[in-house]
């Protein structure tokens, strides 16, 4: 791996060279709108050359969706931290949507984005199939009788993670005039959703 530049620090491996471009784009985000921004600022506030850059990432977009996804996991455990208390299918699922639709946009990477005005580049990197996962993984680890509420199979974890996410995606990108209260998303969720897993419609 080329060393150039760096401003005089170069990473020590492929993995912490592309987080240090990451947190190039982060501090880029951060002073100026995003439609503004290049890969040749990326390059410059991380001390490497445009050609660094791409080695790395080829586009703008790539990097992009990289700042978005970068906070995932430290996000899962938070979620799976405040998710460990339910008693219930029906409790995690609507908990989970309330917890994303509240602190997802001030998370320090997947909310910048929205912050920004991008919210496409955090919806590509939320509905992916990595996405997906990782949110079954979440409500995998929750201990509920997820067997119980007919949910038994990694492909039926994977699947109500899948409508969840695009859930509380939905409320972030297309939030109600005036903005729902947390009390509102629950009754909502619980109604519609709750009923699937076992649990009460109100």
């Amino acid at each position: 791996m080329g060393h150039h530049g760096w401003q005089g620090n170069p990473p020590g491996a492929e993995d912490q060279a592309r987080r240090r471009l990451v947190e190039a784009a982060i501090a880029c985000i951060g002073r100026s709108d995003v439609s503004k921004i290049s890969l040749s600022d990326v390059a410059t506030e991380a001390g490497v050359t445009r050609q660094t850059v791409y080695r790395y990432f080829p586009s703008l977009s790539e990097i992009l969706r990289a700042v978005g996804q970068a906070g995932a996991d430290e996000f899962a455990e938070r979620m799976q931290r405040h998710l460990a208390t339910c008693d219930s299918p029906a409790e995690a699922a609507v908990e989970s949507v309330v917890f994303a639709v509240r602190t997802v946009p001030d998370e320090p990477y997947m909310g910048l984005l929205l912050q920004a005005g991008e919210p496409d580049y955090f919806t590509a990197g939320s509905t992916s199939p990595a996405a997906f996962a990782l949110g079954a993984r979440i409500l995998r680890n929750v201990p509920v009788d997820w067997r119980g509420a007919g949910v038994t199979t990694d492909e039926d974890l994977e699947g109500l993670a899948e409508v969840l996410m695009r859930l509380f995606i939905s409320f972030l990108q297309y939030p109600s005039t005036p903005p729902l209260t947390d009390d509102r998303i629950r009754s909502l969720v619980r109604r519609w959703i709750g009923p699937a897993l076992g649990g009460p419609a109100s």
